[in-house]
């Protein structure tokens, strides 16, 4: 079917909208009507190349929520009609991941930035007659998508569809830096560094469980301000002038858990961010950096001595087919806060309008919203 989607050509050069060609799902995939797509920073790193793609054109979007409207053989699970989630990490359920409880590393992952489908290997896209490599084997940012069964979660249909399309990657990968991995405890304090969308929800989490104090660290006014309403018990411009308060605050013991989620790693974060880390205490990395990017800076005498820990995470530890619904469980209980993380709604057409805008710092989280008109 001919359709329409945001396509990124070569590094640093703008989304553009244009018609592609959508394939029909094979055995074991479905294709979806998407209604909303989240406009997460990692799209951002395929722009830049920090995330490398295997060729270009890509199409960008990973996070996204839609109606199911086409299955291919012996998909079982799924029925047309069905409201959607896509899970940006696939998870087959088989591999030694999936069934140890870690399906957020799913071994099908290696497959993501390669383009072609898990099913059978070829391309679902084409755009001007070259293969199109979809974002996370995703590409939310078109209203229509065909992807494979293992890359979606049913949920219920009481759930409004541009809350929902953040579950997809931002709720997860932050919540889950406090719960899962970070593993935040009743009383301790915890510093988010770097609060846009995915930073705002490991926020959320570390106030869930219960810390006692919960700092906010991010550059940008307007982030302070909302970390603020949704639980922060402080807020800082920086990690330099985070220290001494801090340690003030908490008579010098500083933070048990330490999350970084900036928009982009840098390794010299590293550093400051175990400065504000307690002994016996663990910084939790979720923030992505370039792929080339070799340099992390730490003290060594003081991270062995003060028996400091630094741990890699990815999708918050997320097992998606528990923990997606489960998100949006706690969303109807009233304990996680959806609404107010879409700052603004854009068009697909206004992708590069909207990508600015969380350059700029004015977005939380924006989300494309998709209509008949896209249809």
């Amino acid at each position: 079917m001919k359709t329409k989607g945001a396509l990124l050509w070569g590094i640093n050069e703008k989304w553009s909208v244009e018609e592609i060609e959508l394939g029909d799902p094979v055995a074991g995939e479905v294709q979806i009507r998407m209604e909303a797509a989240g406009m997460c920073h990692s799209d951002h790193h395929i722009v830049t190349g920090a995330t490398p793609m295997a060729s270009y054109p890509a199409m960008g979007g990973h996070e996204g929520a839609g109606v199911v409207t086409k299955l291919g053989a012996g998909v079982k699970d799924l029925e047309v009609g069905d409201h959607v989630v896509l899970s940006f990490i696939p998870a087959c359920g088989r591999c030694p991941s999936c069934v140890s409880g870690h399906s957020n590393v799913c071994d099908l992952g290696m497959k993501l930035l390669q383009g072609q489908a898990i099913a059978d290997g070829t391309y679902r896209i084409q755009a001007r007659g070259e293969n199109v490599i979809p974002m996370s084997l995703l590409g939310t940012f078109s209203p229509y998508i065909t992807v494979h069964e293992s890359s979606v979660v049913k949920i219920e249909k009481d759930i409004p569809f541009e809350l929902a399309a953040l579950v997809a990657c931002g709720v997860p990968t932050g919540w889950g830096s406090a719960t899962n991995i970070a593993e935040i405890k009743p009383g301790e304090s915890v510093a988010i560094i770097g609060v846009g969308g995915v930073g705002m929800f490991a926020l959320q989490g570390a106030v869930a469980s219960g810390a006692r104090h919960v700092f906010a660290i991010d550059p940008v006014p307007f982030k302070r301000e909302q970390a603020l309403k949704f639980g922060a018990t402080h807020a800082f411009a920086s990690m330099e002038e985070a220290i001494e308060p801090i340690m003030e605050i908490t008579w010098g013991r500083m933070c048990q858990k330490t999350i970084i989620t900036v928009g982009e790693m840098k390794g010299e974060y590293i550093d400051p961010a175990l400065t504000l880390t307690a002994k016996t205490g663990r910084c939790v990395l979720t923030a992505m950096g370039h792929i080339a990017d070799m340099d992390a800076k730490l003290n060594a005498f003081t991270f062995t001595l003060l028996q400091k820990g630094l741990q890699g995470n990815i999708y918050g530890g997320c097992n998606t087919r528990v923990d997606i619904p489960n998100l949006l469980n706690l969303y109807r209980a009233g304990l996680l806060n959806l609404e107010d993380m879409v700052t603004n709604t854009y068009s697909l057409e206004q992708v590069n309008e909207g990508y600015q805008d969380m350059l700029d710092g004015k977005n939380i989280r924006g989300v494309i919203r998709y209509t008949e008109a896209d249809w």
